[in-house]
């Protein structure tokens, strides 16, 4: 019983210094707002700014991601046109030996996809005709690139097996062959030759910026058979365009390339195959990887600009805290010399000055929330993304919230308990 009436006259007493909090925060509110503004202020740039940052990194993650997934475009490379003399170069494609080479040795490189592609091929449907740009791919295809299916199947093995004349079409070539009409189960031809049409892909990013809506794929060994690559290594018919696959980890993409630039150059000869300018190859892995440094660096700076902020806001609640003390030097006094302790009286101040801070906090947290929800429904450009509130950041906001209260109400509160009660009560 008494251990409950104890803790009743405590909770008394920390309402009656709530109470009195409020009542001295709204008796200077000019005051007040403008120093929880600051507060506010830095909390919500701190949760924006890395917000921003998140959202350009998504941004570009997501637009590598309408090509491939951790994907290696492997195009060629050029060798001595004299063997053992690099003062000439010559450029070579990739063949299908190649490939079948890289496929049967390689231990670090997976979903190894050949691609051969034209541009120069007439497509021509019931409605329209066009220049098709039309790729021969395997099966595998669609497990290293991105192909988003909306009607219809993929090419599978048997249609590359018995080299049927199916085809897929691409979001964009399918409006403009057949324009507000079915295409899965229609026909086109392709250089006069009947291919039927087995699936449309759904639209990939942007129409201009993603070639695959604007493709027509066909199996890879019927594009050997009919439409061969021209130009270097025609003549065997064996060229391909270039090589799409994947690293087998994603810290293994630049061993897994060395991999295949030393199965490639013993192909075509045994040149030296370490050459910095030997290759042609697009790698989005080190993309992410250069992208990433350079957003973490952003994240840094962008933390680091909205924590100098939230400083300035606690230097504000000190000033303020330290105002209070000296306004209320006679209350404090009084309070003493009728029995308030030091620790009532420090406990007060350091309550106004944790009161401030974390309603100024609340505010901004509730401030940057409310942008980003607005921001959701704005489009956005290419390689851009609505900036999100990153989980780090708001623990580290409200980490370096809860010091900036203990601060700045600290030392405001100390020394208002360390007052002499003679001396305070001659103050004017």
């Amino acid at each position: 019983m008494w251990i409950g009436a104890n803790l009743g006259f405590k909770m008394r007493i920390l309402l009656d210094i709530c109470a009195q909090t409020v009542r001295t925060l709204w008796a200077h509110k000019l005051r007040s707002f403008l120093t929880m503004f600051g507060i506010a202020w830095g909390v919500g740039s701190l949760l924006l700014l890395a917000g921003v940052g998140e959202g350009f990194r998504n941004g570009n993650r997501k637009q590598l991601e309408t090509f491939g997934k951790n994907i290696i475009f492997f195009f060629g490379g050029r060798m001595p046109a004299v063997e053992g003399s690099f003062n000439s170069m010559k450029w070579f494609n990739l063949t299908y030996d190649d490939y079948l080479a890289i496929k049967n040795e390689s231990k670090l490189a997976q979903n190894i996809s050949p691609l051969i592609a034209r541009d120069d091929i007439r497509a021509v449907s019931e409605y329209t005709s066009t220049n098709g740009q039309v790729s021969g791919v395997p099966p595998i295809y669609n497990q290293v690139r991105t192909i988003p299916l909306q009607v219809g199947r993929w090419i599978n093995d048997d249609d590359n097996a018995e080299r049927r004349r199916v085809c897929v079409l691409g979001r964009e070539m399918t409006r403009n062959m057949f324009p507000g009409r079915p295409a899965v189960g229609s026909s086109i031809l392709l250089n006069g030759v009947r291919f039927e049409v087995i699936g449309v892909l759904s639209m990939i990013g942007h129409e201009e910026h993603n070639a695959t809506n604007v493709r027509i794929f066909v199996p890879f060994n019927v594009m050997r058979e009919l439409f061969p690559l021209k130009g270097d290594n025609s003549k065997e018919g064996n060229a391909i365009s270039f090589i799409n696959y994947q690293p087998r980890t994603f810290e293994e993409n630049e061993d897994a390339k060395d991999e295949l630039h030393r199965i490639v150059a013993r192909n075509h000869g045994g040149f030296d195959a370490s050459g910095k300018d030997t290759w042609e190859e697009w790698d989005t892995v080190k993309n992410q990887k250069t992208m990433g440094k350079i957003f973490t660096a952003m994240d840094w700076f962008l933390g680091g600009v909205g924590l100098v902020t939230l400083a300035l806001g606690a230097i504000g609640i000190i000033n303020i805290m330290l105002v209070a003390v000296t306004e209320r030097t006679r209350e404090i006094g009084l309070r003493k010399a009728l029995g308030a302790t030091n620790r009532n009286i420090m406990f007060q101040f350091f309550l106004e000055g944790a009161f401030l801070t974390l309603l100024s906090g609340a505010i901004g947290v509730g401030g940057a929330m409310l942008v980003v929800r607005l921001l959701s429904g704005v489009q956005l450009p290419q390689g851009f993304d609505t900036p999100k509130i990153v989980p780090v950041s708001a623990i580290g906001a409200v980490l370096s919230l809860a010091l900036a209260g203990i601060v700045s109400g600290l030392y405001p509160a100390r020394k208002a308990a360390m007052l002499e009660p003679v001396e305070a009560l001659r103050q004017e």
